[in-house]
This record gives structure tokens, sequence and C-alpha cells, in this order.
């Protein structure tokens, strides 16, 4: 392995993450920056990672022959713009991000224009679980040489296309079905709790997709949308952009938005059985 050090961008949930397994990978210095640091009481401002805190991205990249993006969709251009003007020649900047083939594409042009390499990765489960192990596709002209440079980091990555965007674009297009499956559970199982029928439903479910327990199922779906729906809301927007870029009306995609951004209201609110999740999001709609 090649890499000493590393900066991070960004230092939510993943970020923290990140630093804690870089440093199990023998990194001996990493630096960070968050734009929320002018906060002091925002989490990445109080957390222990272990990381160098700097006042700006470019502080924080300077020197660096990894740099990785792990910021909120929002943001992940602005992220690019921010390394680009202090990011070293040949120095890697992975992007973790959730953003549309169009969006990758740009922050490439931003990167490799500045003398770095832009590697598009795309992590296809959520990340906590398995971490900096998280099953990734890599895309772009340097995925390859970032591949080999970065043996010994444990990562479960694998060059998927040497063209930006298309590592993107399969995450992208699954997320239609991921967390769009997860609004239409919410929303039907919430009606049917109304009418007193989500039992017959869920059974009428097991029978039409047999997919194991369906009781255990909706919990875990409902569940991940209330605890993440401000993130998916935020991913589900550029969905909404890949699909528009396809050239296809985002119509489903643009309704998933509106039920993730509702999710993130009642965060929360998870109980410890489906009934009593879908009874205490009830009587918060009816106050």
């Amino acid at each position: 392995m090649s890499f000493a050090s590393a900066a991070l961008i960004g230092l939510g949930e993943v970020g923290q993450i990140l630093a804690a397994d870089l440093v199990k990978a023998g990194l001996s210095d990493i630096t960070a920056y968050d734009i929320l640091f002018a906060d002091p009481g925002s989490k990445p401002s109080v957390s222990a990672a272990p990381v160098r805190k700097c006042a700006s991205a470019a502080e924080a990249v300077a020197g660096k022959p990894l740099i990785f993006s792990a910021v909120t969709a929002a943001s992940d251009l602005d992220a690019a713009r921010a390394v680009a003007g202090a990011i070293g020649p040949e120095a890697f900047f992975l992007d973790l991000n959730s953003v549309s083939p169009g969006q990758k594409q740009k922050a490439a042009a931003l990167i490799n224009g500045a003398g770095g390499r832009y590697v598009e990765a795309a992590v296809m489960t959520p990340f906590p679980p398995k971490r900096l192990a998280s099953p990734m596709l890599l895309g772009g002209p340097h995925a390859a040489d970032f591949l080999k440079q970065a043996a010994g980091l444990g990562l479960s990555a694998r060059v998927f296309s040497t063209d930006y965007g298309k590592a993107s674009a399969t995450k992208m297009c699954r997320s239609v079905i991921i967390k769009g499956v997860e609004a239409l559970v919410t929303e039907s199982l919430l009606s049917a709790r109304h009418y007193g029928v989500e039992g017959d439903v869920l059974a009428s479910l097991s029978d039409l997709l047999p997919v194991g327990d369906w009781n255990r199922l909706a919990a875990y779906l409902i569940g991940r949308s209330l605890e993440h729906g401000k993130r998916r809301a935020e991913e589900m927007r550029e969905v909404a952009e890949t699909v528009a870029e396809a050239g296809i009306e985002p119509l489903m995609t643009r309704a998933c938005v509106e039920r993730q951004e509702w999710a993130a209201r009642h965060r929360g609110l998870e109980g410890a059985t489906l009934g009593e999740t879908l009874d205490r999001i009830l009587e918060q709609e009816q106050t």
C-alpha cells in the first residue's frame, strides 16, 4: 500500500467511520474538513474521530495523496470545487457521494482539470455495517490505478467502468426501487393500520411476493426511512436527476422524495413493533 496519509472532506457518519478504519489500516496522518466545523456544537465539530481538523478544505488536502469526499449529495460539487485549487498532482479523489452521473462527470472535470485523479465510487450497501469494506463500484480512467495503490485498505471494490457515470447510474437506478419500496410500504401500511387491515395486507403480500417475513421486512423498511429520511430525500433528488438525464420523466421518484422528506419529520417514532411504529406515526399525524 502506498498511502500513508489521507484527507476526509466531510466528517459526518461516513467520514468518522472512514477515519477509524483508515487508522486501523495503518495510515498515520488523517486530516479532515467539514463545513459544520463553523458550528462548534455540531457533531463533526465535537467528533472524537482520529483526525486533525482543518480550517478549510484546501488545508486538509494539501500534500495528501488520497482524498475521500463523503458529504451530502447537495454538497458534492461544492466539495470538489473547494478541493480543486489545492489538490496535489496525481492525488486520488474518491467521490463516495450518491449523486447523478452528470454530477459525477462535472466533479471529475474539476478534479482532473486541477491535476488530480478523480475516481467515481458507488457504495452499494448501507455504509455502517461493513464500513470501509462496503461493496463499491469504481469508475473512470484512474480507477484501476487507485485500486492497485489502495491494496491493504480493506476495500471491497471493483472497477466497474472506465467511463464516468456508469457506476453512479447503477446505484441511482437501483434506488428508484429500494427507496421507492420504502415509501410505498410506509404509505400502504399507515393507511391499512388506520382501517385495521394491515395484517390482511401483509398476509396478501406474503402470497403475492414471498420474500420472507413481511411483517419484519416492513418494520425494517419503515424504520430505515424514518431514521434516514433526510439523507434519502437528498439522494432521491439526485435519482430524479439521473432519470431525467436519461430522458425519462421521474414521476415516481419525485413522489418518493416527498415521502422521504415526510419520513424525516417523523424521525424517532420507531416502536418496538411494526404496529407500535404505525400507531405513533398516525397519532402524530392527527395532532
